[in-house]
């Protein structure tokens, strides 16, 4: 049974302890600047996953990839003197896809900004294809709806009763 708030809490622990080791004691001149942006363990502790990002082109982030895999055996012995646990986990350094995805985002943000200014400089000439405003008002309606109604009732109403459209009597259409 995994205990995820103790993996949680031990991530974060290890994330910190990988950082300030980087910071102080790593003097490796191939280190850029590296910045640790997570860390996961696994459910039994034994395995921990360091995201990490390098300001700088592929380059520098090759080499910074190669000094951090050389110093990992300086790191997991920091993190188990620093976090007591049992069995130390081993770490395993990934290049994080963050600032790659960040990137990817602003571009398609750009491009959607310049898609909906163009459709605004469209809709600034643009004129409408019928009137400026298609649908009935209800004042409109009931104006129709008199003018309609007066005519058919005029022709079709005799002095004597109500007007009845060919009907007999009592009301009832033929058919």
């Amino acid at each position: 049974m995994t205990d995820t708030a103790r993996a949680r809490k031990l991530a974060d622990r290890i994330r910190v302890v990988v950082a300030e080791t980087l910071q102080r004691r790593i003097k490796d001149p191939r280190l850029g600047y590296v910045t640790i942006t997570d860390t996961r363990v696994t459910g039994d502790l034994r395995e921990a996953t360091v995201f990490y990002t390098v300001y700088g082109d592929d380059e520098e982030r090759a080499a910074s990839a190669a000094a951090l895999e050389s110093a990992k055996g300086v790191l997991r012995s920091e993190v188990g003197r620093q976090t007591g646990v049992r069995f130390t986990p081993s770490l395993a350094f990934v290049a994080d896809a963050l600032p790659d995805n960040a990137r990817t985002i602003d571009d398609l943000l750009a491009k959607a900004r310049a898609a909906d200014e163009e459709v605004r400089k469209t809709a600034t000439d643009a004129q409408y294809a019928g009137e400026a405003d298609p649908y009935r008002k209800p004042a409109e309606d009931d104006d129709l709806d008199d003018e309609a109604g007066t005519e058919g009732a005029e022709a079709a109403s005799d002095d004597d009763g109500p007007a009845t459209a060919a009907g007999d009597e009592d009301g009832r259409t033929q058919a």
